[in-house]
């Protein structure tokens, strides 16, 4: 991208009349919700051939959405208060802990890893540092002026406020309290460069969180996803970083080229997956996000299975035991539905595959999905053993 802007800034051809046109249309493009119905109408209109949406979002919808965008963290406060609170957070600090607990001990026992990738594995997990639920210190807008009078003139006012605020980062020390999500986000993420796991309020809800479901269902549902952000800190990019955030190879020659081999065989499995109509899922853009959900699941199971050791007797009774409730939940958590086209959008541009095979393909490669519904060689949840996964 650097390469050809640069050709393109130089080429004579390229006037700054052509430039101009560029720019204002990329300001029009950031801003079309608060322009006239003229536009938003034009906007909406791709939105149908790409995604094939039927109506426009509600305008409640809409606002939030801006409110989010633009004063997240300030939306947040309220949010925070209502949704989540202090026990939201001691909940989801002990299910991360447990899950770190078991990836260490997982890590151990690893038979394609020799013992000083393994130590440098384990500095790096202690290394990571985990933002829940909302930040210690919420951020400032002083400066942001909004009025009532116009939502454009808002929605601009906003946009410069975020350039100079990173305008104002050059030349300063990284500020690692920073969140690049706000707290009502229903997602999470790993950041490589500061091996930091970020998970907002707003994922620890339902169906990832639910303080009325047991907790093997919450180990299945939100406890897959904190294993899940562990492992990209160990996935294919995720692995060529060290714990203090620097791209550095801290692999031995045979471990890396071992962790490698087991990388192409979950890029190999989800290659063969049919995402929709004539469209296969591509292993090599999925495969990040593939080895995180093999290794969030056989971590968080893990987790759960400890956690059910020292707590006998809270663990829930009912039709289905501990194990079977851990992946009702994990399923559960990504039953979604999406339309045709916006289908065929995904599978070509996400670096997640859809939520069927995010759920069918890990668990066909695990023992202890296996176990828990008492599955045998030759059904359809179970891989072929020669064709088994398993990463982390």
């Amino acid at each position: 991208f650097a390469k050809e802007l640069e050709a393109l800034v130089k080429d004579p051809a390229i006037t700054p009349a052509h430039w101009n046109d560029y720019l204002a249309l990329k300001v029009v493009d950031g801003v079309f919700e608060a322009l006239p119905k003229q536009y938003r109408g034009e906007y909406f209109t791709l939105a149908q051939v790409l995604t094939g949406a039927k109506a426009e979002l509600p305008r409640w919808k809409k606002c939030v959405r801006a409110a989010d965008q633009q004063l997240g963290e300030a939306l947040a406060v309220a949010y925070v208060e209502k949704t989540f609170g202090e026990d939201g957070k001691k909940t989801t600090q002990e299910m991360v802990r447990a899950v770190e607990a078991a990836f260490e001990n997982n890590l151990e026992k690893l038979p394609w890893m020799d013992a000083d990738t393994k130590k440098a594995a384990a500095e790096k997990l202690h290394k990571i540092a985990n933002k829940i639920g909302y930040p210690d210190k919420w951020r400032s807008y002083d400066g942001l002026k909004v009025a009532r009078a116009s939502f454009l003139k808002n929605t601009l006012a906003a946009a410069s406020f975020e350039v100079a605020q990173d305008l104002a980062k050059i030349g300063k020390p990284v500020d690692r309290t920073e969140w690049h999500m706000t707290p009502p986000t229903v997602n999470a993420y790993y950041n490589a460069s500061q091996n930091e796991i970020v998970f907002p309020a707003g994922i620890l809800q339902p169906p990832f969180f639910d303080k009325g479901a047991s907790t093997a269902v919450n180990f299945g549902a939100i406890g897959m996803v904190v294993g899940h952000e562990i492992t990209h800190g160990f996935d294919d990019k995720g692995r060529q970083f060290d714990g203090d955030g620097n791209l550095r190879d801290w692999w031995s020659e045979p471990s890396g080229k071992a962790f490698l081999e087991r990388a192409a065989c979950v890029k190999s499995q989800y290659d063969g997956y049919v995402a929709i109509d004539d469209l296969k899922i591509n292993g090599a853009l999925t495969l990040g996000e593939n080895v995180a959900d093999l290794g969030g699941l056989k971590l968080a199971h893990a987790a759960m299975r400890a956690w059910a050791a020292d707590h006998p007797e809270a663990v829930a009774a009912g039709r289905y035991n501990a194990n079977q409730q851990f992946f009702l939940g994990y399923a559960q958590s990504w039953c979604s539905m999406y339309r045709p086209e916006m289908a065929r959008l995904r599978v070509t541009t996400d670096t997640h595959s859809p939520p069927y095979w995010r759920v069918n393909g890990a668990l066909s490669n695990l023992s202890a999905f296996r176990e828990a519904f008492n599955c045998r060689e030759g059904d359809k949840m179970v891989r072929p053993a020669a064709d088994r996964c398993e990463v982390w």
